[in-house]
């Protein structure tokens, strides 16, 4: 089994491949359900228009034990209204923000704002699980089953270094569009980076944090958003101490046909598995066995890829003999799939012969299949496997603990969002790439905009933690688009990184939480110079 020791990777400069990437990023795939209500009218649109509810905001008082020290919390669970053009709300946000009672000078402690992705997703994941001052026991990396659930005080909670908002995007959640607004006026990644820089500014406003250190923290989808927000926050001249990306996804052009950069990012993810699994018969620490492979796959598998069916048979057969000593997989089943392995079929394939599948989002979860003969897995047993925890959870937790209350539906993935996305986005500096008619580039694109923020703003910080096990969003195509944004040197240095032995949902591993806290406990003392 990987250990929790840090990974330390040498990034050489990999041109980023433009493509189609039809990979969905969430950390849960969508579970639709009929729209109704508000969100039925929202859809609609044509003339509908919903009522603009009240402010209103619930407030308990809870401690938690860390660090042999007891903190003692508000939780403020309530809603704030945005504006549009014409100054009237057309949206309505939920949020939990979580403030230490005596945390002092209310104007220099750090509040951080946090969120899922999806897009589409609600923010329970990152509540219930990560950092919050709360969490729910899984019984991961074996499925959770039914209730009744465990919710424990948070030993690793990020609370002792910066105040928490945890925001539910809209269409998710409690969050609505309201008045005048409909679906459609939050569902692209424009549209949304523009609600939650109109959220986040109100909530600095409301509760007079201008002066506060100010951190993002996105997990999935929620990466792609943080990239683009925080550079639009600076345009708009609130500038930020620093971005965390938790399982990141910067670049959606990455799995065209005849492109090959799907194939590379995932190499290291499928070797870190089959050494989980005790498949690999490398003498190597884990770490230099990872490094090994990474190298491969930027040189020799990249070269090999990239020469198509031209590729020599003595190369070739070299190739695929590499890949199956990397992979866990037969050479046979290699060369059968001419060297390009899908996650679907590497999950399906892997333990066939034990009749089992591997998790997408978390590759250490196995499940059954309804036959082990077919092309790829029927479900993820990654995402089946707590889902029912974590919503139950944080229902039960709103309603008893938070004393929040609302006649709305609470929809942890957003019915119908994901379907109607606009994924179009003009990146800063990127018009010779645009299409739309120069309106902007047809997928999206981020990297550019954190770059963006990074050289007007010289001072920001970002920290990318990375599961060794997650194919969603694996960790080598994070390190090659964190590589690729043509940075100056002395801002190469503002980027770190953070390993575990974990899936998209780092915090299901706890020995993988505690490992991760540590890492941000000290990025944050570094960032906000703290000796």
């Amino acid at each position: 089994m990987l250990s929790t020791s840090r990974l330390y990777p040498s990034v050489s400069g990999f041109v980023t491949a433009i493509g189609l990437l039809t990979l969905a990023a969430g950390p849960l795939p969508a579970q639709e359900r009929p729209a109704r209500g508000p969100q039925a009218a929202a859809t609609s649109g044509e003339g509908a228009t919903e009522p603009i509810p009240k402010e209103v905001t619930s407030v308990t008082h809870h401690e938690v034990a860390l660090g042999g020290k007891t903190l003692k919390y508000a939780a403020t669970a309530g809603n704030l209204l945005i504006e549009g053009a014409d100054e009237k709300p057309y949206g309505s946000i939920f949020y939990v923000a979580y403030t230490l009672d005596d945390g002092g000078d209310v104007a220099k402690r750090p509040v951080t704002f946090l969120y899922n992705g999806g897009p589409g997703s609600a923010s329970i994941w990152l509540h219930m699980g990560s950092v919050g001052p709360i969490r729910v026991i899984s019984a991961s990396p074996a499925a959770t089953g039914p209730g009744p659930y465990k919710v424990v005080p948070n030993e690793y909670t990020l609370l002792d270094r910066s105040d928490l908002v945890f925001i539910d995007a809209p269409g998710t959640g409690y969050s609505r569009p309201v008045g005048k607004g409909t679906l459609k006026d939050f569902a692209g990644a424009d549209p949304d980076v523009a609600a939650f820089n109109k959220f986040i500014t109100r909530y600095v406003a409301v509760n007079h944090r201008w002066n506060s250190p100010k951190f993002l923290f996105g997990e999935s989808y929620g990466t792609t958003r943080s990239a683009a927000l925080v550079d639009s926050l600076e345009n708009d001249g609130l500038s930020f101490n620093g971005v965390v990306l938790l399982s990141t996804i910067l670049n959606y052009y990455v799995m065209a046909p005849g492109l090959s950069q799907s194939y590379i990012g995932n190499l290291p993810t499928y070797a870190a598995t089959a050494w989980y699994y005790k498949k690999v018969k490398s003498k190597a620490s884990e770490k230099d066995f990872l490094n090994e492979v990474r190298a491969f796959a930027r040189g020799e598998y990249a070269e090999a890829l990239a020469q198509g069916h031209n590729l020599p048979q003595a190369r070739f057969d070299a190739v695929a003999a590499k890949l199956a000593s990397y992979t866990g997989l037969s050479v046979e089943y290699v060369k059968e799939a001419n060297l390009r392995i899908s996650p679907t079929r590497f999950r399906k394939e892997f333990a066939r012969g034990e009749r089992l599948i591997l998790g997408r989002y978390d590759t250490r979860f196995e499940g059954t299949d309804i036959d082990a003969a077919g092309e790829n897995p029927g479900y993820d047993p990654s995402s089946t496997g707590i889902t029912g925890a974590y919503v139950t959870s944080f229902r039960n937790y709103l309603d008893r603990e938070l004393k929040y209350n609302s006649s709305l539906v609470y929809f942890p993935r957003g019915p119908g969002l994901n379907q109607i996305w606009d994924r179009s986005h003009r990146p800063p500096g990127q018009g010779g790439f645009a299409g739309g008619g120069g309106q902007g580039l047809r997928d999206t694109y981020v990297a550019g905009d954190l770059a963006d923020a990074m050289r007007k703003n010289p001072a920001l910080r970002v920290f990318a933690a990375n599961g060794l096990f997650d194919l969603a969003t694996p960790f080598f195509n994070t390190e090659m688009d964190l590589a690729n944004m043509n940075l100056e040197k002395k801002l190469v240095g503002n980027i770190e990184f953070g390993y575990y032995p974990a899936g998209h949902m780092v915090y299901l591993n706890v020995d993988a939480l505690k490992q991760m806290k540590g890492d941000l406990a000290a990025w944050y003392d570094r960032v906000l110079d703290r000796k």
